[in-house]
């Protein structure tokens, strides 16, 4: 199994290698273990199907929902592998890359949407109309995910730093337990509090948090999945 990272041992600075350049470039690589550069695409992939996804807005149960909502929660997950496996700091950084790369994307759509289509093709205003960027949504959407990350991050590096690095089937549910409020908090009333009525808000919010819990049961399995990063 490859050791986790230790970044330090391949960025400029450290002692070099014999074979100059290439051996550089080969004992980074050995220092990124294969496992998490999975997880890393995985959680970065992860939020932006789930951006794609609650342009959808479904029936389920009777009720309306954003279809981003059954895949959204896993990344608070898939979060806290990156931590384990890569560190708080790394944690960090990829959550604001997450949220920079959503941002990234719904600009590009917007231009893409603006661009006159070729008459032929006959979709033009269906693909506008459907992925042409809604920029009170996509802001509320993407500050949810960066605040309710981050605070993912420092309830998790708090357990495993003040409780115990046992049970970690506990140190996600704590986590999540508190970000994804957070998260449905933000989203619900940046992106729908001047517009709908407080009480249809409520069941946004309420009917978010019950699927995201449960989706967290479902995914919280994963946390075995890495090793954990010493050193």
């Amino acid at each position: 199994m490859e050791s986790p990272l230790n970044i330090n041992q391949a960025l400029p600075g450290a002692p070099p290698a014999a074979g100059g350049r290439q051996a550089t470039a080969t004992a980074f690589e050995g220092a990124v273990p294969r496992l998490a550069v999975l997880v890393v695409a995985a959680y970065i992939a992860t939020q932006m199907l789930s951006d794609i996804a609650s342009l959808k807005i479904g029936i389920v149960l009777g009720l309306a929902v954003d279809m981003g909502t059954f895949i959204y929660p896993a990344t608070f997950t898939l979060r806290d592998l990156v931590h384990k496996v890569l560190g708080k700091r790394n944690a960090q950084t990829i959550v604001v890359a997450a949220g920079v790369i959503n941002l990234l994307m719904a600009a590009y759509l917007m231009w893409v949407a603006g661009v006159p289509s070729d008459p032929s093709w006959g979709l033009g205003a269906e693909f506008s109309a459907i992925l042409a960027p809604v920029w009170r949504i996509v802001v509320a959407s993407i500050l949810a995910e960066v605040a309710s990350e981050l605070v993912d991050t420092e309830a998790y590096h708090w357990f495993v730093t003040r409780i115990t690095q046992r049970y970690q089937w506990v140190r996600v549910l704590v986590s999540n337990g508190v970000s994804v409020p957070i998260d449905n908090l933000v989203f619900s009333v940046g992106a729908f509090g001047w517009t709908l009525p407080w009480s249809v808000i409520g069941q946004i919010f309420l009917f978010n948090l019950l699927v995201k819990y449960g989706m967290t049961l479902v995914s919280m399995p994963l946390i075995y999945i890495v090793p954990s990063r010493t050193g």
